[in-house]
């Protein structure tokens, strides 16, 4: 036996007591299910500095023309292919158009077309997954077989077609995108509609005479809207990438309006001798496309109960 076990005596040992008035004491002040997720939100800093790089982006987008003198339509030969300097901060391209101004412009454009693109996925996909979870059955069975068919045709042909009916142009990018692409979105509202429509508030509203119209849009669709606010910022970066691809490929906006897709393309043909001219355009569709992403995670973390502490 050890010194210090010798040392102990029984009255050492005391049972320690529980206040019961303590344990009624509310430790953590009570909080919505909303901010509670805004505050989990905050608390993630890698989704708080996509933010905020997000909104320097589109700052950046809005006001960053008007620091400079140049437009980006405007030729100047005799400066074609210059190096970034005091006078061209971003360089200029073989045409001599200033290539800071023409990335905010095609900055401009990636963010009208992802933003486009994700609102009419939001407005079609919510609406018609609603329809598809709520009345189920032979409704829901037509409805989801319609969707298979045209999520089964690549983007890349829609646009071919359209382009055959329509002529390029930023319009005509937003309508691809958008005849396939909001049916992811329906798909996951479809699922959330499904598992909410047998809960007991919905029963507790039909059975006070609620309609079909008032429980999909006043009682399911709001329960649903946290996956909805999720997928539709994750499908903004990728409409932002089809559109750089499609203007990669010749396929989107036409000279003189500038896209960071087409900005790219053109930079090819001498991107080892000018690398200015691939690597601003380049750098700020990936910085666009990961803070979307990274915030997208961070907003899907935020807005999962099950990983509530």
């Amino acid at each position: 036996m050890s010194s210090l076990d010798a040392n102990l005596k029984p009255e050492d040992f005391q049972k320690i007591g529980i206040d019961e008035k303590q344990a009624e004491v509310i430790q953590r002040e009570s909080l919505s299910a909303w901010k509670d997720s805004l505050e989990r939100l905050r608390q993630n800093k890698m989704a708080m500095t996509a933010l905020v790089v997000l909104g320097l982006i589109v700052l950046a987008a809005l006001i960053g023309p008007l620091f400079s003198k140049y437009n980006y339509y405007s030729n100047d030969l005799v400066n074609s292919n210059q190096p970034p300097s005091s006078e061209h901060w971003f360089g200029t391209d073989d045409l001599g158009r200033d290539i800071f101004v023409r990335t905010w412009y095609g900055a401009r454009i990636s963010l009208i077309v992802g933003l486009a693109a994700a609102a009419i996925d939001l407005l079609i996909g919510v609406i018609y997954g609603g329809i598809m979870g709520f009345f189920g059955g032979r409704v829901d069975n037509i409805m989801n077989k319609i969707s298979e068919v045209l999520y089964s045709i690549p983007y890349l042909l829609v646009v071919i077609l359209l382009l055959v009916v329509m002529e390029p142009s930023l319009f005509t990018i937003i309508v691809a995108l958008t005849i396939t692409g909001w049916i992811t979105m329906s798909w996951i509202v479809r699922g959330e509609i499904m598992q909410l429509k047998n809960r007991e508030f919905v029963l507790a509203s039909r059975s006070m005479g609620a309609g079909s119209k008032r429980l999909l849009f006043r009682h399911l669709l709001p329960n649903a809207v946290g996956p909805i606010i999720v997928t539709i910022t994750l499908s903004v970066p990728n409409a932002i990438f089809a559109e750089a691809f499609l203007s990669f490929l010749g396929l989107g906006v036409q000279a003189p309006i500038a896209s960071l897709g087409s900005m790219i393309s053109d930079s090819l043909t001498g991107w080892m001798y000018y690398p200015w001219r691939f690597l601003f355009p380049a750098i700020l569709i990936s910085l666009t496309m990961l803070s979307f992403n990274i915030f997208g995670d961070g907003l899907r973390d935020a807005l999962d109960p099950k990983l509530k502490k």
